[in-house]
This record gives C-alpha cells, sequence and structure tokens, in this order.
C-alpha cells in the first residue's frame, strides 16, 4: 500500500465511522409506543451492538494506519532541491513540520527586519519641526540629524523572505510526489 493510499483510507474510516455514530444515535431507544426498526427488540439490539463492533474496528484500523504513517513519515529521507540548488534531506516528518509551521515562522522573524518606523531626517527649530518623537527641541540648539543604523542587510532579508515562501511549495510538490510513490511501512 502506498503512503497516499493509507492518508485516502483514513477518510474513508473516519466518513464511515461518522455514520456508524449517526445510526447508533438514531437506533439506540425507542418508546415503548414504537416498533423496532430492525425486526424485534432483540434485533434491534444486535443491529446497534453489531455498529459499536464495527466503530470499535474502525477506529482501530485508523490507528493502525496512523502508526504506519508516523512510522514510514519517520523513516523515509526526502530530497528536496531549494532555491539556489542546494539539496536538502530530510524525513517527511520534518518536512511536514517545516512546511505546516517553521517555514513560515522564519518569514515572520525575517520580515520582522525593518526600519521600526525611524524616519530619516533632521529634526529641531531651525528644521522647522516638533523634534524627535513630537518633543519641542532648544530654541538655540542645532538641528539634528537622524539616520537609520540597521543591524541587517535589507537585501538579504528580501531574499530570504522570497526563498523561504517558495519553500514551502517546493516541499508541497515533494510530498504530493513522495506520497504516491512511497510504500507504507507497516
Amino acid at each position: 500500500m502506498k503512503l497516499i493510499e493509507a492518508l485516502k483510507g483514513i477518510k474513508d474510516l473516519q466518513r464511515k465511522a461518522n455514520d456508524l455514530r449517526l445510526k447508533v444515535a438514531r437506533s439506540c431507544a425507542i418508546s415503548s409506543l414504537t416498533n423496532p426498526e430492525y425486526g424485534t427488540e432483540q434485533d434491534q439490539r444486535k443491529k446497534v451492538d453489531g455498529w459499536i463492533q464495527a466503530h470499535k474496528d474502525i477506529l482501530h484500523q485508523i490507528a493502525q494506519y496512523r502508526i504506519a504513517i508516523q512510522r514510514t513519515n519517520l523513516e523515509t529521507r526526502v530530497p528536496i532541491e531549494m532555491d539556489g540548488g542546494e539539496t536538502i534531506v530530510h524525513s517527511i516528518s520534518y518536512w511536514i513540520q517545516r512546511r505546516q509551521e517553521l517555514a513560515q515562522a522564519e518569514v515572520q522573524m525575517w520580515r520582522g527586519l525593518t526600519d521600526r518606523g525611524i524616519k530619516e531626517g533632521e529634526y529641531g527649530p531651525q528644521a522647522g519641526s516638533r523634534g524627535i518623537g513630537g518633543v519641542q527641541g532648544q530654541p538655540t540648539a542645532d538641528p539634528l540629524k537622524v539616520t537609520i543604523i540597521r543591524f541587517f542587510d535589507p537585501s538579504t532579508r528580501d531574499t530570504m523572505i522570497n526563498m523561504l515562501e517558495s519553500e514551502q511549495y517546493r516541499i508541497n510538490s515533494k510530498l504530493e510526489i513522495v506520497n504516491a510513490i512511497t510504500d507504507l511501512i507497516e
């Protein structure tokens, strides 16, 4: 069985389990004035008991699939070529974490490298402004020249943001292929 088959199998089993829960909830009790939907009271009891057992069996199968998927995801190493031609190899589990959360967290960090709203220019009475941060300057003071001192390279920031955003698409594309061709480790 391929990884994608197990993933799709889980969805189908979840659908079946939900259907059984609805059937059990609908048929688990009737009033004494109503006839059982499935033959006699004993027949209906057997039907409900059968659904409960089938539900338990389905949940067990879902758990087995998930464990096999986790094992496969941990043990299967996948190379992905990144921008710049570098190929990085990690487990499927790593790539899933990277795609779901970690790459976006890294993008947010790089996006945090800003000028923080600092404006360059001259401030003070002769410069005709209210001063730095709206505070009136000294009447006799020379204007203050404000420049931005960055502790990062804006070009590197922009490159990293672009690279990390495309990384998520590269991971998705590669994992779609891997899911289709990788045998499930049971």
